[in-house]
């Protein structure tokens, strides 16, 4: 979805949210009910740090093209504790 301005001579600008591409010259207002029309901006564009913008990239290449693992990567097993539940039951 993205955000439409338009801008009525009457009530002044208000945003509709509709499919991209979708959008007519004009609009109903919401308040006066009259024609309103579309009104072209500056996209709402924000910038993003280095690391977040290369874990993007770095998920779009997995996407297209992901890495082959052929065997598990050496390292040591987790220690696994028992559920501390199961000391609480009896023993035989």
């Amino acid at each position: 979805m993205a955000t439409y301005e338009y801008l009525c001579s009457r009530c002044g600008p208000f945003d509709v949210k509709m499919a991209i591409g979708t959008a007519p010259p004009v609009h109903g207002c919401p308040a006066c009910s009259g024609t309103a029309r579309r009104v072209f901006s500056s996209p709402g564009l924000a910038t993003t740090s280095h690391a977040v913008a290369a874990l993007h990239d770095r998920q779009e290449q997995s996407r297209e093209a992901p890495e082959v693992v052929s065997e598990v990567p050496p390292g040591r097993a987790p220690v696994r504790r028992p559920h501390p539940a199961l000391s609480r039951l009896p023993r035989p």
